[in-house]
């Protein structure tokens, strides 16, 4: 199987550019889509087209993973801000906790998910009904559409609370808001079934959902459950949080992944899709805008569209601390004039190409975008072991291992003298964890999802940028969305009341 470089030419054969907004998306194209999935290549075509959502809609220049998540992710949180050049009001909005029902990236986020959902939703009916694929290869597509609407599905499912489910096409018009009990319990069902993936294909895997990229999303998914206090989980935290420890192990277990010993390389143009990575976004052709909106200023001192909010994030990460580095750019090599830059303010280095940045304003845009790494189900398992048994040897284990790689300290299995202090309490060591998990993860999109399911989002981020409440505990639904289905309800705050 060939690697996935998410083209656009399968959204137009497959399903159409119609750019409805409506749940019920129906697809436009010159092939009907009931006569197509005959073929393996016709079924992995479609596929592609699920995955093309993330880089590729509505245009190249966009996509989920391209921007999206980090304007959502990071610049809603207290280390992020518009900087000076930002030309959007929707981006300026979202960093200035002041975002509307008709803010553009929330528009783009509902629609670009539920028309991923919907593709999804069509591959995975039209293969299952397709007796001609031979059984293992039609089930391995099947799993592979629904790893991707789990996706989907817990990316809005934590932006919004209570989301429509819809699982079949055809059926999203006029739904209401499915209880977000029932949504994690599809996540999971859909996730599970993910989880018989192989962990090797034909060809290249690369970009591809696996066996090992289910089984650790399953790992976060029931961490964020446990911490939702919906009904479910109010009477089954325990539950959900021994889950979670379960399919971090089986993850561990693979005996697959391991901390790449460079954090330098996690974001590497010539090392992409290294060890650590379990599920990467694949970008190339320069279609990655993240790596536009942190250095399109270049070598001056005149502030992109991310920047962070307050140099003191960059000061208190210690110096010895490798991820300081990896994260941040207060020097840079020019090599158009030979010599070093020293930013006022540290760019966000994780999206620079330091490999092709010296020939235009666009350096970066082909760095990958991660969605789970090795170190993410590290922290997932020592978190929800101190969660639900307090700081545990197996706790202390997991985050100890981040921190050596992030001190240079290999093995990363053996004692060394930055692991956490043994006897913290339980709330001493959540403390740590949280530390921890920003430092691991600038920029990454997970900032607000962290502070969020953690319920410290208004006094954290309270500190450092004003206008922040509890309404944004969620996004607003999209104005569109409401005026396309009555029976959708704003979430709390954002109606006007």
């Amino acid at each position: 199987m060939k690697q996935i470089i998410y083209i656009f030419y399968t959204i137009c054969i497959i399903f159409g550019l119609n750019g409805c907004a409506d749940l019920d998306v129906s697809p436009k194209s010159s092939i009907d889509k009931d006569s197509f999935y005959k073929s393996d290549e016709d079924v992995e075509s479609a596929i592609n087209g699920v995955y093309a959502i993330f880089t590729n809609w509505p245009s190249d220049f966009h996509g989920m993973y391209n921007n999206l998540t980090i304007y959502l992710g990071d610049l809603t949180t207290e280390y992020v801000k518009a900087g000076a050049n930002t030309n959007s009001a929707h981006i300026r909005e979202l960093s200035n906790n002041a975002v509307q029902p008709t803010n553009q990236f929330i528009e783009n986020a509902w629609e670009e998910s539920y028309i991923g959902i919907n593709r999804a939703n069509i591959v995975i009916d039209k293969t299952e009904q397709n007796e001609s694929l031979d059984e293992s290869v039609r089930q391995r597509y099947v799993n592979e559409a629904k790893f991707l609407r789990a996706v989907f599905y817990f990316n809005i499912v934590r932006w919004w609370g209570d989301v429509p489910l819809v699982l079949h096409d055809g059926e999203g018009e006029g739904i209401a808001r499915t209880p977000l009990d029932s949504v994690y319990t599809q996540i999971v069902k859909d996730l599970e079934d993910a989880s018989n993936l192989p962990e090797v294909f034909s060809g290249s895997t690369e970009g591809r959902a696996t066996a090992g990229a289910a089984l650790a999303t399953l790992s976060k998914v029931y961490l964020t459950w446990a911490q939702t206090d919906s009904e479910y989980s109010k009477g089954h935290k325990d539950e959900l949080y021994r889950e979670a420890i379960k399919y971090a192990n089986k993850v561990i277990s693979l005996n697959k992944y391991k901390l790449v010993e460079n954090t330098f390389d996690l974001f590497a143009v010539d090392k992409k899709n290294g060890p650590e990575h379990i599920f990467s976004i694949q970008h190339a052709n320069l279609n990655n805008v993240t790596g536009h909106c942190t250095f399109a200023m270049g070598w001056s001192d005149s502030e992109p569209v991310l920047i962070t909010n307050n140099v003191r994030f960059y000061e208190e990460m210690d110096n010895d601390d490798q991820r300081k580095q990896s994260s941040w750019a207060k020097r840079l090599y020019n090599p158009n004039t030979e010599e070093w830059f020293t930013f006022k303010v540290p760019l966000f280095r994780k999206y620079i190409d330091t490999l092709n940045y010296a020939k235009n304003q666009y350096a970066g845009r082909n760095t990958n975008n991660v969605y789970i790494r090795y170190a993410d189900v590290l922290l997932i398992k020592a978190e929800a072991e101190n969660e639900l048994n307090g700081p545990t040897s197996e706790a202390y284990e997991a985050i100890n291992q981040v921190r050596r790689r992030a001190y240079r300290h290999f093995p990363v299995t053996a004692a060394s003298e930055d692991d956490l202090p043994t006897g913290l309490t339980q709330e001493e060591f959540r403390k740590r964890l949280q530390r921890e998990r920003f430092n691991e993860f600038i920029l990454e999109g997970e900032r607000w999802f962290d502070l969020v399911r953690w319920h410290i989002l208004v006094s954290t981020v309270s500190k450092e940028k004003s206008g922040i409440s509890k309404k944004n505990y969620r996004f607003p639904i999209p104005a569109s969305q409401i005026s396309l289905n009555p029976n959708l309800k704003q979430n709390w705050g954002y109606d006007g009341e």
